[in-house]
């Protein structure tokens, strides 16, 4: 499977113990079943991480994930770096082999330092000449997402319908990225946004595996925004470790003002009120910071520009692959839009400024704005 040193998944004796694995030997279990053994026998069941940071400048923006889906024994990973508008991903793909404590899948070879607490993200040397070892500090508190899921609601007819469960969290990164032999180095002020989900569905498998739904490639969009005192992650308001507010706070629907590109669809500028279940409101100005957005679809989401290959969806050999978009260029950013990670300048109503992420299904936010659907309009 692998010759790098210390890599299990490709152990020939774990072959002959399964359904064992090597994480059977923590104290882990909740179930009377190995680790190995999944909770569901749906095929699109899947484990996922992913993680946006950036440096103090906005000049580098770094997105990674990955995911396995141990019904199927597949594994794939991702990893984005856009520097001034030079888009690189390099992805990679493997059989989960007996050992899921091991993330390395080819050159992208995160690890947990700390759960809850510290992640460290390595992209190692490869052939397109992007490589990073970024230390992840988680700062806010993490809340488990209790499963959102209407048994009966389940497409078709009849199936239980899909669930997601997980926690995300905000936090200060540091370390270094390399393009082509530069180096960029993350100092204080770098920071960055993750999460952890796991579940059944979202995308899993590509067309061939949606049993009817449309693919989920997210949903109205997201805002990942790292306030001193607080945090907005989608739906939901975070608060720092130690922070006197209890838990965390809910994000109701949000009213958007939003420009786009003339030529493209693509957000460029928002402003956008928020009222959160405390009682609270606030007004978001979202200015995108030159072309720094990641593509996610470069990342598998929707399917892969020229290869469509979607999340889950690659049964081959293992393989690894990767491209260089020019992202200044009108006609290459309409050919990979999609779900997109926008770095954007973002200030607060009360005149606080920080740098975070405006997430738009391209062009579907437009298309919002065109049929004056409520909550969505022009800037």
């Amino acid at each position: 499977m692998s010759d790098h040193p210390g890599l299990t998944v490709g152990d020939k004796y774990f072959a002959e113990q399964f359904p064992l694995s090597p994480l059977d030997d923590f104290l882990i279990h909740q179930t009377p079943d190995p680790v190995r053994v999944m909770w569901t026998g749906d095929p699109r069941a899947y484990e996922r991480y992913w993680m946006v940071a950036h440096d103090t400048t906005g000049d580098v923006l770094v997105a990674t994930g990955g995911s396995f889906y141990p019904n199927l024994d597949r594994a794939e990973a991702y990893a984005i770096v856009n520097v001034r508008g030079r888009h690189t991903t390099v992805r990679s793909f493997r059989t989960i082999g007996a050992d899921r404590a091991e993330l390395r899948i080819g050159p992208i070879a995160p690890v947990i330092v700390r759960g809850l607490r510290e992640w460290r993200y390595v992209l190692e040397p490869n052939e397109w000449g992007i490589s990073y070892d970024l230390t992840f500090q988680d700062t806010t508190r993490q809340i488990f997402r209790e499963p959102l899921s209407n048994s009966a609601a389940g497409i078709p007819p009849g199936r239980r319908n899909d669930v997601t469960t997980g926690f995300e969290s905000f936090g200060e990164v540091s370390g270094w990225v390399e393009v082509d032999g530069e180096r960029f180095d993350l100092g204080p002020g770098s920071a960055g946004t993750r999460d952890r989900h796991w579940g059944t569905g979202r995308g899993v498998g590509g067309p061939a595996m949606s049993l009817g739904a449309g693919l989920h490639v997210g949903t109205n969009g997201n805002a990942f925004v790292p306030f001193p005192d607080w945090t907005i992650w989608g739906d939901r308001l975070y608060y720092p470790l130690g922070d006197a507010r209890k838990g965390c706070a809910k994000v109701l629907k949000p009213t958007r003002r939003l420009r786009f590109e003339p030529d493209t669809q693509i957000f460029t500028e928002g402003v956008v009120d928020y009222q959160f279940d405390t009682g609270e409101k606030t007004q978001l100005h979202y200015e995108k910071i030159g072309q720094q957005t990641a593509f996610l679809r470069c990342g598998m989401y929707g399917g892969t520009p020229g290869g469509d290959i979607h999340q889950g969806g690659y049964d081959g050999p293992d393989m690894t692959e990767g491209e260089t978009f020019d992202v200044t260029r009108p006609e290459t950013r309409i050919g990979i839009r999609g779900l997109d990670e926008h770095l954007c300048r973002v200030t607060r109503d009360d005149g606080t400024s920080v740098l975070g992420v405006y997430q738009t299904i391209d062009p579907v936010a437009y298309e919002a704005c065109v049929s004056e659907r409520k909550g969505w309009d022009f800037l």
